[in-house]
């Protein structure tokens, strides 16, 4: 695992967006973990995350691309941190995108912030984490109903690895599926796994066997095929 995804997972759980325990998710699941990206508050956390996107960006889809557009709402800071950090670690200058919620229509009017979308543009999506696939159902319209551009791909923090609407893909592969552009996340949850079982991260340990064996039995209901 490279060293940048390890840290990041260390990131994620000292920064209280990675958390263990019993939790109910918006689908009705039970879950052992949790991931909320809204507890990324500071500056200094937004300016490590844009780092590890970039860096997850480069590896998966290079940088050969226009535009990175982050979805309303919470994609606006992780499209605005991600395209600081392009700049900063490799010099290449992205144009940064996101939609509102509602059209504006005095001022700076119509339906996006940041850069306009022009015909040709390439485009890739960055968003916290993806458990259905909704978001994308929005998103995909906005994008083609703007301007001819290419979609190169998505960009997740956490893979969570589990099944989406479909019921045997993860939402990841179902999107690739569905929409013809690739899908990527920072790490996976095994990789999370793998990273913290039974070793300490801000001196405890963060997955013990008792809390393996739970994430073991989640997936056995509710792991992606």
């Amino acid at each position: 695992m490279e060293a940048y995804k390890q840290e990041f997972i260390k990131f994620m759980v000292e920064s209280n967006v990675l958390k263990f325990g019993d939790f109910t998710l918006k689908s009705g699941r039970k879950s052992p973990f949790f991931m909320n990206a809204g507890a990324y508050v500071t500056g200094t956390q937004l300016r490590r995350l844009g780092e590890y996107y970039a860096k997850a960006i480069h590896d998966n889809y290079g940088l050969d691309f226009d535009v990175l557009f982050g979805p309303a709402y919470k994609g606006i800071p992780l499209s605005v941190a991600t395209t600081m950090a392009i700049s900063e670690l490799y010099g290449k200058d992205i144009r940064y995108c996101s939609n509102r919620k509602e059209v504006k229509d005095h001022g700076d009017t119509g339906i996006l912030l940041g850069s306009k979308l022009q015909d040709g543009d390439r485009v890739v999506i960055i968003e916290d984490v993806t458990t259905s696939g909704k978001s994308i159902e929005e998103t995909f319209p906005i994008l083609k109903g703007q301007a001819d551009v290419e979609v190169k791909g998505l960009m997740v923090s956490l893979n969570r690895m589990e099944v989406g609407k479909g019921g045997e893909k993860c939402a990841l592969d179902e999107i690739k599926e569905l929409y013809g552009f690739d899908t990527a996340a920072i790490v996976t949850m095994d990789e999370v796994v793998e990273c913290l079982y039974n070793k300490e991260c801000n001196g405890k340990v963060v997955i013990d066997d008792t809390l393996k064996a739970a994430i073991d039995a989640y997936y056995e209901t509710y792991g992606a095929k």
